[in-house]
């Protein structure tokens, strides 16, 4: 079959199963439209409002179904616009695809209209990217795309496509990428690292095991659950891990990180094998790693070798799938109870909640609506069942430390990158992913500005996301770190907000703003029982701050409550 290196992207998309895929045209990739066009009644093409939402759309989409992600994008500013994306999909183990057209391969090099090197702009925040110049590598690099991207530890593969290779044509044939000869995506288990492991947890007085992203990429989730059960470990999340186990679950006893719970940041400091299933101890959950964990022997559990020992040292590292880790460990595993050790968690839970979290739910010394209560809103009419998409900032340690989940894959934030604006365009990938949940996109009133244009997207394309923007007219997290160590020196955090309902109905999307408390619960309710898009913004307490906070460079013990 003698096609186009265009329409060969398409039939290439379409054997790997892909049936949407978000974009925005150009010059340099609109023959790869054009056969979008012919193509439409099988490949949907959402077209969003800025390129860098096409990224985080797909990230979105990517990480409410496990499956990859795809978008699309022109040459020159439009490659560069999904960069930001990019580097979000890489830090944070997001399978995507970036497809972006290029200049002839003649102008390579000539500073052509619309020419930047993207392969050399990317290489640092992708897995694997690739400029192809003739047709015929299309679908061998295509299906290394996918290969790549979804496989192993998951990350974006960017492909860039000159225009002469997608006019010119070849005799086209696809085969799916099932290995390639330089490229070991899974280490293959140890089982005697897994015995060492069983007997290091078998003989523990004060176990516990931390988790994250691993678990829900290698879909070890009833594995997990398996095993805290079984041997009675109480067990703690990243902010990339929430879900994985349900927030109700007796042995769930919270999150780890600068603004997690108390009691299992502490104890990280008390235990005595710290058993780490696909997480990579980022900074964020360590603090000082010179005092993290001394105490404890470290069993990490980890399906990329540069990860191990990178910052905490182990005790017995066991490389491979974390769900064939899981189920070879989980027959070598003692019953166990661990009640006193339990009990620790349980001391420092009430200690918190005495101290913060009552008063954040249900607020007594301030006037203004807290983000907490909204949260506690959002769950209540819930019933747990939404998938939670926080932006970046104060609203998103809020809706992690305070949102409830039943299902796996409801968390989706963005973790490593930190990038505002996330948000509203990965609440449509997740909604579109996974039409038949709810998605709310809960947002702080700077991020949204940072994206605020894929409201085209939602009403043009009339995905039903809810968007709750919680709006303290402050850039909030900049602000508490400016009140607690530069002495309330507010330099250029507080914002001057346009009138957002007005912007969302400019939209065509309903909007309803809620100034007092009184008036939130059945805004809530309101909101979730809409069949449509809708906009919710609460105006929340000005200067609220999130606890407990480990300070930058402090050790997970110096956790403060207030």
């Amino acid at each position: 079959m003698k096609i186009s290196g265009a329409e060969a992207v398409i039939r290439c998309l379409l054997a790997e199963g892909v049936d949407l895929v978000y974009g925005y045209p150009g010059g340099a990739i609109m023959p790869v439209y054009d056969e979008l066009y012919k193509f439409r009644d099988q490949l949907h093409h959402v077209l969003v409002r800025h390129e860098q939402g096409a990224a985080h759309a797909a990230q979105g989409f990517a990480r409410a179904t496990g499956k990859v992600g795809v978008c699309i994008a022109t040459s020159g500013p439009g490659a560069t616009n999904l960069v930001t994306g990019i580097a979000d999909a890489q830090i944070d183990s997001t399978p995507l695809v970036c497809i972006t057209g290029q200049v002839g391969k003649h102008l390579l090099g000539s500073d052509a209209f619309q020419e930047t090197d993207i392969i050399g702009i990317s290489t640092p925040v992708t897995k694997w990217n690739y400029q192809v110049t003739e047709a015929d590598e299309i679908p061998e690099i295509l299906a290394k795309a996918f290969y790549i991207a979804k496989s192993g530890r998951p990350g974006p593969v960017l492909i860039d496509i000159t225009k002469n290779a997608q006019f010119d044509t070849f005799d086209f044939s696809y085969e799916k990428c099932s290995g390639i000869r330089s490229y070991k995506p899974t280490p293959t288990l140890n089982v005697d690292k897994v015995k060492e492991a069983a007997e290091l947890i078998n003989n523990a007085k004060k176990p516990y095991i931390v988790f994250g992203q691993g678990i829900i990429l290698g879909e070890a989730e009833a594995e997990l659950k398996a095993m805290v059960e079984k041997a009675g470990i109480p067990a703690a999340w990243t902010i990339l891990g929430a879900s994985a186990l349900p927030t109700d679950h007796p042995l769930n006893v919270g999150m780890l990180g600068m603004h997690g719970n108390y009691g299992p940041n502490l104890l990280t400091n008390e235990c005595d094998v710290l058993i780490a299933l696909g997480m990579r101890f980022d900074d964020r959950v360590t603090g000082n790693l010179a005092t993290y964990a001394k105490q404890a022997k470290v069993i990490h559990f980890e399906i990329d070798p540069a990860e191990v020992d990178k910052n905490v040292k182990t005790e017995v590292a066991v490389l491979g799938n974390v769900k064939k880790a899981l189920t070879a460990l989980l027959p070598l595993l003692k019953e166990n109870k661990h009640e006193d050790w339990h009990n620790e968690f349980k001391k420092y839970y009430q200690i918190e909640l005495d101290a913060v979290i009552n008063e954040e739910l249900k607020p007594t010394k301030k006037e203004g609506i807290s983000m907490g209560e909204t949260i506690e809103m959002i769950n209540k009419h819930s019933n747990g069942d939404a998938i939670i998409v926080p932006d970046v900032g104060q609203h998103q340690m809020f809706a992690c430390r305070y949102a409830k989940f039943t299902t796996s894959k409801s968390m989706i934030n963005s973790g490593g990158l930190g990038t505002m604006g996330f948000a509203l365009p990965a609440a449509i990938g997740a909604k579109m992913g996974m039409p038949n949940r709810e998605v709310v996109a809960v947002i702080g009133d700077g991020g949204f500005q940072m994206n605020i244009q894929e409201l085209g997207t939602i009403y043009q394309s009339k995905v039903p996301v809810k968007i709750v923007v919680l709006n303290n007219q402050f850039l909030g997290m900049v602000r508490q770190w400016q009140e607690l160590f530069f002495d309330n020196r507010y330099a250029s955090t507080e914002m001057v907000n346009p009138n957002f309902i007005a912007i969302a109905e400019g939209y065509y999307i309903k909007a309803r703003k809620v100034t007092k408390r009184e008036d939130l619960d059945e805004a809530v309710a309101e909101m979730m029982a809409s069949k449509d898009s809708y906009f919710l913004e609460v105006m929340v307490e000005k200067e609220n701050n999130v606890f407990p906070m480990i300070p930058t460079g402090a050790s997970v013990s110096d956790m403060r409550l207030s």
